[in-house]
């Protein structure tokens, strides 16, 4: 039997910020899309895949990722080059550098990453290495 993650679903207001966001981030992080229907969107990766929903049951219109729940999201990034380009790019993706005065060392001295966060108030670590 296979162990692991198998799939993180994330509702949201709006698909279309969802699908600029983090559709962007994670084709370039080498996910492909997996499913798509009228509320959602999928990328997968290795079989895990990633969900974005705007689901009418939604209790809230900006993600808390202070509150109880999703702190933020952790992916593998590739080279620190790749981490580095990422960041450049993030921008005009709809992603803002988080910890801007400690990056790229924010987990820590020996952790190379970049913290970024959507317009929705969601987090996602991109790791190099």
């Amino acid at each position: 039997m296979t162990r692991g993650l198998h799939h993180v679903e994330l509702w949201v207001p709006s698909l279309a910020r969802a699908e600029r966001s983090w559709g962007w981030l994670l084709t370039t992080l080498g996910f492909t899309e997996h499913q798509r229907w009228s509320a959602g969107v999928s990328w997968i990766l290795d079989g895990t895949y990633v969900v974005v929903e705007q689901s009418p049951a939604l209790a809230a219109e900006v993600h808390d990722r202070l509150a109880p729940g999703l702190n933020h999201l952790a992916l593998h990034g590739g080279s620190r080059a790749e981490v580095d380009r990422l960041v450049d790019e993030a921008p005009a993706h709809g992603w803002t550098l988080l910890f801007p005065d400690r990056h790229p060392h924010a987990g820590g001295p020996d952790h190379y990453a970049a913290y970024l966060e959507n317009e929705d108030g969601f987090e996602a670590e991109v790791v190099a290495g």
